[in-house]
């Protein structure tokens, strides 16, 4: 698979993936699907272990994420940041391919076509080789919708945030009562606990940092959506 090194946010549908490295970690994006669903493929440099975040489509394409080599990493998690179905269309196959544990909250976990081997929660952290990731629970697009915040000692913040944040707003919900929980969490769990300078991932299209939305959370909450 072709992936490019010069890390924007950015990648197109059926294109190459794109890689940005850090100190302990390594962090490959790639779109799949119809849906322009974005998967994350962060590796432990220090160990060659990988966690997938979303094996949302295309298995093929994942599979050459990963790769086919003696010394390509060893896909040990898949995270689901939440139950759409758009999100988890290859958790089956690619877990199955490579033995990799499956990871979600309880909440969303009844609608997934692989029961998870692990159960999260607010304040959980998972563990992708040697590194840590803390799950974020934000409640409002589904009920177990998660974030996963990786805290890199040597740079600023990395937060993978599903489909609970854009670039422009929080995600879809269903209702009054759901929006409000989700920017009720998104104000206290997200932005009110990180700095400007975090970097965010979320489950389609580019990447923002949350100092670049911070001055809109005022708008959304007032135009409800």
């Amino acid at each position: 698979m072709d992936v490019q090194e010069d890390y924007t946010g950015h990648v197109d549908p059926g294109g190459p993936a794109a890689r940005r490295t850090l100190d302990a970690l390594t962090i490959t994006k790639l779109s799949v699907g119809p849906m322009d669903n974005n998967a994350y493929l962060l590796v432990c440099r220090a160990t060659g272990e990988a966690l997938l975040v979303d094996a949302a489509n295309d298995p093929e394409r994942l599979s050459d994420l990963v790769g086919h080599s003696q010394d390509r990493p060893r896909l040990k998690t898949i995270v689901t940041t939440h139950q759409h179905a758009d999100h988890w269309q290859a958790l089956g196959a690619v877990a199955g391919a490579n033995g990799a544990n499956t990871v979600a909250h309880a909440l969303d976990a009844d609608p997934l076509p692989v029961p998870p081997d692990q159960l999260v929660e607010h304040g959980d952290t998972v563990l992708v080789g040697e590194v840590p990731l803390t799950v974020i629970h934000l409640r409002g697009h589904t009920p177990g919708s998660i974030a996963l915040l990786y805290r890199d000692p040597a740079g600023h913040g990395h937060l993978f945030t599903g489909d609970s944040l854009f670039p422009g707003g929080p995600g879809k919900t269903a209702d009054p009562e759901k929006f409000g929980s989700l920017m009720d969490d998104l104000e206290t769990r997200v932005f009110g606990e990180l700095p400007d300078d975090t970097w965010f991932y979320p489950g389609h299209g580019d990447d923002s940092t949350l100092g670049a939305e911070r001055p809109k959370l005022g708008e959304w909450r007032e135009r409800g959506w």
